[in-house]
């Protein structure tokens, strides 16, 4: 296969909401470029995107596929997308490896619910973008409606390069960059090209115009010959073009027909001569602030953006050459582990069809198999030159579940693949909680879930199941305590004995030393689950020896990491060990570790115990309109509002949350908005639980 330099390289992404016809127009590209001879279909199950049992099952795209075409000396590099924001994984990393993002419309609906959520992803990388509104041919299509919710979606940077029309029952294309009418036949393919009819002149003209200006706006050179001339030629506008999609502040508009093979060409003529190529963006960064330069002298330093598992083949793991050259054979080190990978093979992938090629050049795409020590968003790099790019930040789970096996043999073949899961798609968590006793799973909606649950039965042979997690509550006590307990046990020669009297008071940061005691020694432990133990150390007389301490506050902690009302754990207390008993034949380490605990948990239940419970601090983006909606659901669950911030035309909301009013929330909040809103949490702190739920909690905990 032919070597492209860097400028001859075009690295898209389609994007855009589910069934807005993305696989059919990468299917119709490769098509009109002569790579396949014949043109798959959805229903028919047979894309070249498409190729993975489950996406031909539900019909739908669910992993992101690279595939490439050839286009007049061009190297068009596509990368499909899922259009459902619970593969959003795959659109992120799609997106943060493309020059130029592709985002198609449907010209029934126009802007959707999934478009605003990608756009937010597009706009945060600045990647230039232009729009594609397909289905032009459909019955029900309305162009002009597509186009008022691009502008309502970016502004006035969106600008108009074709609209459609039908003249005499055939499809046509009106282009005003080109100021040219094409016009197809029924079957689409090659159209006839006319000039712009009488009757559509003024229009033309008038987009014409506004292109030029919009082009001219983003150069000062071209601005001037503008004002000199009053006009600029089409390789003018194409330059002000792509330096209006540079800056982020130009969105030119298309049309085309997908299925029957309207505008296609077109489209993919703009792309080679006008949209952004890597040599065009800004370099990347290194985890340390260096810039990479994008040249092929520069030593070889690759990007993995993807991994995936595929049965009978392994392994296979997609980059991008973000500087260098990569040959077979070639030595990297990863920038992560700093081991060695061969890349003993090298491909262009066109869905699960691999074309075999020798080197690859900076700004490609492209993929190996087998490697041993690598995972997506490490970077390979040549070993006199280490670089460590910087990482995807992949969104955190919006759901928790615990997973576990159906069948108990399966366990262990369940976590190895939970761990290839989370390979494959990072925003997918595994995580074991010693806390809980539970496995747990997070990521990003229950479509996401039953692709896992797909995965575990049909890829793995697991049959799982996935239930609520339980809530790590925690306990601690409200007022001070005293106790003691007498621990004594004798079985004939050395007994057990051991006697302890304490004191336990509610810790905070920045309270006084305790009073009334003889204070002769202090320690304070950072609980692993939060919070503190301070064990104060104030025997007088030596009734206990200085040994035996250790033994009682061994004691104190076994009981604080099985709370004495919920099994939580407990955090924040003080305790004052100041008088006890010893004997100098039965007293030993068991028996104060006895006593200790004993003598701590009686005194616990005295101090007037509470529950806390997690609380997270949540923000949601919500449409403006369904404000109100969404703020009486999160009082529903126990929410404090606490502030609001305007974006555009949505507002979020921010409060805090109990982690236990949050199961089902991902869902609820789609199905409340129409999927529009979108939310993130993190743990903010640990709150007292209301004294009623307190009270269903430990009756719930002593019935198990």
């Amino acid at each position: 296969m032919k070597i492209y330099d860097d400028k001859h390289i075009k690295n898209i992404a389609f994007v855009g909401a589910h069934n807005c016809g993305k696989t059919t127009l990468a299917e119709t590209m490769l098509f009109e470029a002569g790579l396949i001879n014949r043109r798959g279909t959805i229903e028919q199950k047979n894309t070249v995107a498409d190729y993975h049992e489950i996406e031909q099952e539900r019909e739908a795209t669910i992993f992101a596929t690279p595939l490439h075409t050839e286009w007049r000396n061009y190297k068009i590099n596509i990368i499909d997308t899922p259009g459902l924001d619970d593969f959003i994984g795959e659109i992120i990393s799609s997106i943060r490896v493309s020059d130029t993002i592709v985002t198609v419309l449907n010209a029934q609906h126009g802007v959707e619910i999934g478009t605003e959520i990608i756009w937010n992803y597009i706009d945060k990388y600045l990647k230039p973008t232009l729009f594609v509104v397909n289905q032009i041919d459909h019955p029900n299509a309305n162009f002009d409606e597509s186009f008022k919710s691009i502008k309502s979606l970016v502004g006035n940077h969106a600008v108009q390069v074709q609209y459609p029309i039908v003249i005499d029952g055939a499809q046509c294309i009106i282009d005003v960059l080109k100021m040219k009418l094409y016009k197809f036949s029924p079957e689409g393919g090659k159209p006839e090209k006319f000039p712009i009819p009488e009757d559509q002149k003024e229009l033309a003209d008038e987009l014409h115009n506004e292109l030029v200006e919009k082009a001219a706006e983003n150069d000062e050179e071209l601005l001037e010959l503008f004002f000199d001339k009053g006009t600029l030629n089409e390789d003018e506008m194409r330059q002000g073009i792509k330096a209006g999609m540079l800056n982020h502040e130009l969105f030119p508009v298309f049309c085309v027909s997908a299925l029957n093979d309207m505008g296609t060409g077109r489209l993919m003529g703009f792309i080679d001569n006008v949209a952004p190529s890597a040599a065009d963006l800004k370099p990347e960064q290194s985890v340390g602030g260096e810039t990479i330069i994008r040249k092929k002298e520069e030593p070889t330093a690759l990007f993995v953006f993807k991994t995936v598992f595929q049965p009978n083949l392994g392994k296979i793991t997609f980059f991008k050459v973000e500087s260098g050259e990569v040959k077979l054979n070639d030595k990297l080190v990863n920038s992560r582990n700093e081991e060695t990978e061969i890349i003993n093979q090298l491909f262009i992938m066109d869905g699960k069809k691999r074309e075999p090629v020798s080197k690859l050049t900076v700004g490609d795409i492209g993929a190996t198999l087998k490697l041993k020590h690598t995972i997506t968003n490490d970077t390979l790099h040549t070993a006199h030159k280490p670089i460590a790019i910087k990482p995807i930040q992949y969104p955190k789970p919006r759901i928790k579940k615990t997973v576990s096996a159906v069948n108990k043999k399966d366990e262990e073949k369940l976590h190895e693949a939970l761990k290839k899961l989370h390979i494959q798609d990072p925003t997918i968590i595994s995580e074991y909680s010693n806390e809980l006793k539970q496995q747990l799973i997070g990521c990003q909606g229950e479509l996401h879930l039953a692709t896992i649950d797909w995965a575990l039965k049909h890829t793995y042979g697991i049959e799982a199941k996935f239930e609520k997690p339980k809530i790590p509550y925690r306990e601690t006590i409200q007022r001070s305590s005293i106790a003691s307990y007498k621990h004594k046990k004798q079985s004939g020669g050395s007994g057990q004995f051991g006697e302890v009297h304490l004191k336990i008071e509610p810790w905070h940061e920045g309270m006084e030393e305790p009073q009334g005691f003889n204070i002769r020694g202090k320690e304070e432990i950072d609980l692993p689950w939060g919070g503190k133990l301070v064990f104060y150390n104030c025997i007088v007389g030596g009734v206990i020896d200085l040994r035996y301490l250790q033994s009682i506050m061994k004691g104190v902690l076994e009981v604080m990491e099985n709370g004495p009302i919920t099994k939580s754990y407990v955090r924040d207390i003080r305790v004052m060990v100041f008088d006890g008993k010893m004997h100098s034949v039965d007293s030993n380490d068991i028996s104060f570790k006895i006593a200790g605990a004993h003598a701590f948990k009686e005194a616990f239940l005295n101090a007037k115990p509470k529950l806390l419970e997690p609380v997270q601090a949540l923000e949601v983006k919500v449409p403006e309109e369904m404000v109100g909606s969404v703020m009486t659901d999160l009082q529903s669950r126990r929410s404090i509002i606490q502030g609001f911030e305007n974006n555009d035309n949505y507002q979020i909301l921010k409060c805090v949350t109990p982690s236990a009013e949050l199961y089902g929330y991902s869902t609820d909040l789609r199905s409340l908005t129409q999927g529009r809103a979108t939310f993130s949490s993190d743990f903010s702190s640990y709150q007292p639980v209301p004294q009623n739920i307190q009270e269903e909690l430990i009756k719930m905990n002593t019935k198990n």
